[in-house]
C-alpha cells in the first residue's frame, strides 16, 4: 500500500524525479530542495545527475548515461534504454512511489508518465517537451497520462489547455537562480583572466556528443574574433557534470559555468541552441545561436521541426533578437563577424540586442516556479 502524504500524515511521500539533461538536473535539484522543505522525511529517487544527487535524490542512473540526443544517437544506445526502463518500471512499484515527476526529456519520460498512471500513480510532468515545435502527436500523450503539468514558458499553458491537457504555467525556475555576490574583478582574479579585456563566453554544449560536435567550430570562431580583436578573452563554459576528458586539447581555458557566472561576467557569448540561449538572455549577454546535428538526424528534424526560431530566448521575445545559424549555415568566419559587434560596447548591434534581451526576463514570470510545483504535488498526493 502506498504511504500518505497530506500535510497530517504520519508518513512522508516517496517521488520519483526523471531527468535526462543538465538543464534537467539544475532544476531537478531546486525542486528537490523545494519537496524536502515541505517534506523534510520525503524518500527522493530519480534520474539525474551531480545537482540532484547532491539535493539528497537518490540516483538509479547519471547524466553520462542518460544525455543521449538525436535519432541516430537514441538507436546507438538502445539496449541501455530498454534495461534501464525495465529497472525503473519495477523500482516504481518495489519502492513504493507515491509520485512521479518527469522533467522534459520525452522519449524516455513520456514512458515513464504512461507506466505510472497505468499503475495508479499520480504523475505531475514538470517542464513540458517541447511539443509546440514538433511531435505534436505527443500532446495527446501528456492530456492521457499525466495528471498534471507544469509549465515555464508563457505561451505553452493556452497551447496545451487546448489539447485537453491539465496545464499550468509555474514561472521560469531560471529566475530563481542567485547571482554570486562575486565582482567582476574577483571573478576574472578567480579564473586567471583580465578584468579590463572582453571576455567572449562558448557554450559548445552540456553533452559529450555537443560537444564533440561543436568545439572545433566554436574554437576557430573565437581564434577569427581573437585575431582581430587581440584584447578579447575566448574561454570555454563547462557544465559541472561533463568529464573535462571531453574537451581534448582545448584551445581555449575551461571556465565552470555552473550558477550563470560566466555568463554574468562576459562580454558577449557563442551558445549551443538549448536552456543556455535563456541564460544568457536573463544575464542580459548579447549572444549568437548555433545548433548542428548528425546529417541524417537534422534531415529528418527539419520535416518535423515548424517552429520560427531555434533559440529559446527568440521564441519567448516573438522575434529573432540573437543570429541563428544552423548546420552548415555555423561557419567560424560568419560567427565571428556576427560575434565582432557584440563584442564592442559602441556598436549599434550590440545596444539593439541589449535592449531586446531587457523584456524577456518579463514575459516569464516572478520567481518561486520550484514552490508552485511543490504546491501542485502537494494536490496530488492529497488526492492520492
Amino acid at each position: 500500500m502506498s504511504r500518505r502524504a497530506g500535510r497530517g500524515s504520519r508518513k512522508a511521500p516517496t517521488i520519483f524525479i526523471s531527468a535526462g539533461e543538465e538543464s534537467g538536473d539544475l532544476h531537478g535539484a531546486g525542486l528537490a530542495r523545494a519537496l524536502r522543505e515541505r517534506w523534510p522525511h520525503a524518500r527522493l529517487l530519480g534520474l539525474g545527475g551531480h545537482r540532484m544527487e547532491a539535493a539528497g535524490v537518490e540516483l538509479m542512473a547519471g547524466l553520462g548515461e542518460l544525455a543521449v540526443m538525436g535519432f541516430v544517437e537514441v538507436l546507438r544506445h538502445l539496449p541501455f534504454f530498454l534495461d534501464l526502463r525495465k529497472r525503473v518500471f519495477a523500482a516504481l512499484e518495489r519502492q513504493g512511489v507515491d509520485l512521479v515527476v518527469p522533467i522534459d526529456y520525452p522519449g524516455f519520460n513520456l514512458r515513464l508518465a504512461r507506466h505510472a498512471r497505468g499503475r495508479g500513480i499520480p504523475v505531475l510532468y514538470y517542464i513540458a517537451p517541447q511539443v509546440w515545435a514538433w511531435h505534436k502527436s505527443r500532446v495527446r500523450d501528456l492530456a492521457r497520462d499525466a495528471d498534471e503539468v507544469a509549465v515555464v514558458l508563457p505561451f505553452e499553458e493556452a497551447f496545451l489547455r487546448r489539447a485537453g491537457v491539465d496545464a499550468r504555467f509555474v514561472g521560469h525556475p531560471l529566475l530563481d537562480v542567485v547571482p554570486s555576490p562575486q565582482t567582476h574583478a574577483e571573478w576574472a582574479a578567480e579564473h586567471g583572466l583580465e578584468a579590463d579585456r572582453p571576455v567572449l563566453a562558448l557554450f559548445p554544449g552540456s553533452r559529450a556528443q555537443e560537444v564533440r560536435r561543436h568545439l572545433e567550430l566554436f574554437s576557430d570562431a573565437a581564434a577569427r574574433v581573437a585575431d582581430a580583436r587581440p584584447d578579447v578573452q575566448p574561454v570555454i563554459g563547462a557544465p559541472g557534470g561533463l568529464d573535462r576528458a571531453a574537451y581534448g586539447d582545448a584551445r581555449w581555458p575551461l571556465v565552470p559555468s555552473a550558477g550563470g557566472g560566466l555568463l554574468r561576467n562576459a562580454t558577449a557569448a557563442l551558445v549551443k541552441s538549448g536552456t543556455t540561449t535563456l541564460e544568457a538572455a536573463l544575464a542580459g549577454t548579447p549572444f549568437a545561436v548555433v545548433y548542428r546535428m548528425n546529417g541524417l538526424s537534422y534531415a529528418m528534424a527539419k520535416r518535423l521541426v515548424k517552429v520560427p526560431h531555434i533559440a529559446l530566448a527568440n521564441l519567448i521575445a516573438e522575434q529573432r533578437i540573437a543570429p541563428e545559424f544552423v548546420q552548415d549555415a555555423a561557419t567560424p568566419d560568419a560567427l565571428a563577424a556576427t560575434l565582432l559587434p557584440l563584442l564592442d560596447p559602441r556598436s549599434p548591434e550590440r545596444r539593439e540586442m541589449v535592449t531586446g534581451l531587457s523584456g524577456i526576463r518579463e514575459r516569464l514570470g516572478g520567481p518561486g516556479a520550484a514552490g508552485r510545483v511543490v504546491g501542485l504535488a502537494a494536490g496530488l498526493l492529497e488526492l492520492r
